[in-house]
């Protein structure tokens, strides 16, 4: 063979390799990047979750306050009702 074409298929093939290289480090980050923004759409939904779960609780709680107090108010009246009575 002419030295030539053994040194341009040589180049030919650092070439090729260069670029499969390059592609293959090109595809892995677009893939990261992709995996990495679905995790991120993951945490968001997760906490939009728990923060309709804190918002659910806190409005639970809140009624819950208003009940007892509504609840000692009506206790409060029977007591002074049966203080009458007596």
């Amino acid at each position: 063979m002419d030295p030539n074409a053994l040194a341009g298929m040589g180049f030919v093939l650092f070439i090729l390799t260069l670029v499969t290289i390059i592609a293959v480090v090109v595809i892995w980050q677009v893939l990261k990047t992709a995996r990495e923004k679905t995790r991120y759409a993951v945490e968001l939904a997760i906490n939009d979750a728990y923060r309709r779960l804190a918002e659910q609780a806190v409005a639970v709680e809140e009624k819950m306050a208003k009940d007892i107090a509504d609840l000692r108010a009506r206790v409060a009246s029977m007591e002074n009702l049966l203080r009458e009575i007596e």
